[in-house]
C-alpha cells in the first residue's frame, strides 16, 4: 500500500468513527418557553376597545431599550382583572373616555433586566426624562426598583385615561431631545391621555396619587381614574397614579416569567 493510500484510508476510517460519534451524541433540544396558565389572557380578547401602549416593547422606557421578555405589545392579565378592565371600559366610553394601558403582567426576566440596568451607574441616558431629580445610587433605597414585582403576579397594571377620539401618539426617536416627566404637559413627551401632572414611570414624588402640589384638573383626572377602578376591586399603589391591583389576586405568591407574547396565552 502506498503512503498516500494509507494517508487516505485512515482520514477515511477517522470520518466514519465521528459520524458514529455524533450519530450517538443526543440532540441538544431548546428548553420550551413557558407559557401562561390557562387563567391568563389577553386583554384584546375580553375588550378590543382599550388602548394598548406597551412602553417596554419600545425604547421609550427609561431603560432606554425594549425591555427583556417583551416580544409583542400585548397585554397580559389574570381574567378577572381583564374583566373588571372591560367593565370600566364601559363605564368610561359612555362618558367619552377610554382607558389605555402602559403595562400589565411583567415576566421575572424584565424584572431582572430593571435590575441589572439600576445597577449600572454609568447608563443614564434615559434621566433627562424618566428621572430628572433622583440620583442613580438612590432607586432601590427610594423604592423605585425591586428584585420582585407585583407585575409578575398578573393582576397588576399600569394605565390612564385619554379622552375620545383618540388622537394618535407620534413615535418616540432614540436621542432625541428629553424633557423632564414633570413638566408641563405640553413640553413633555406628547402623549393622547389626559394630563395627569406627570407622565407614565415619572421617578419623582410628584406622581405619588394624591401628592398635594397637583391640584386642579390634574388631580380631579387622577381622582377620577382612582374611583373608576376602585369602585371595581382595583387598589392603587399611592406613589404611582397609574399603578393598579385587582383584589384578590388569584396568583398572590407565584411571580412568573414566561415571555409577553400571544403564544403565551394561545388558546385561553
Amino acid at each position: 500500500m502506498t503512503g498516500i493510500a494509507r494517508v487516505l484510508r485512515a482520514l477515511a476510517a477517522s470520518g466514519a468513527a465521528l459520524l458514529a460519534v455524533t450519530a450517538a451524541a443526543p440532540a441538544a433540544v431548546a428548553e420550551p418557553e413557558p407559557k401562561a396558565p390557562p387563567e391568563f389572557v389577553d386583554l384584546r380578547s375580553v375588550d378590543p376597545t382599550i388602548i394598548t401602549e406597551m412602553r417596554y416593547t419600545t425604547p421609550h422606557n427609561f431603560v432606554g431599550e425594549p425591555v427583556d421578555g417583551y416580544r409583542q405589545p400585548v397585554c397580559i392579565l389574570t381574567r378577572p382583572a381583564a374583566q373588571a378592565l372591560r367593565s370600566a371600559q364601559r363605564s368610561l366610553l359612555r362618558r367619552g373616555y377610554s382607558l389605555k394601558v402602559y403595562d400589565c403582567y411583567r415576566p421575572q426576566r424584565a424584572v431582572d433586566h430593571f435590575v441589572r440596568w439600576a445597577e449600572d451607574l454609568d447608563d443614564e441616558a434615559m434621566k433627562g426624562e424618566f428621572y430628572p431629580m433622583v440620583d442613580k445610587t438612590r432607586l432601590f433605597a427610594d423604592g423605585y426598583i425591586a428584585e420582585k414585582s407585583g407585575h409578575s403576579r398578573g393582576s397588576t397594571v399600569d394605565l390612564t385615561l385619554v379622552k375620545l377620539p383618540a388622537l394618535p401618539t407620534r413615535p418616540y426617536r432614540p436621542g432625541e431631545e428629553l424633557a423632564p416627566c414633570y413638566a408641563p404637559k405640553d413640553e413633555r413627551f406628547p402623549d393622547n391621555s389626559v394630563d395627569m401632572g406627570t407622565g407614565y414611570d415619572c421617578f419623582d414624588t410628584l406622581s405619588h396619587t394624591d401628592d398635594p402640589r397637583v391640584q386642579g384638573a390634574q388631580r380631579a383626572n387622577r381622582q377620577f381614574l382612582k374611583k373608576t377602578l376602585t369602585d371595581l376591586g382595583f387598589v392603587n399603589l399611592a406613589e404611582e397614579w397609574w399603578h393598579f391591583t385587582y383584589k384578590p389576586e388569584l396568583f398572590p405568591d407565584t411571580y412568573f416569567d414566561f415571555p409577553v407574547a400571544r403564544r403565551s396565552v394561545a388558546g385561553h
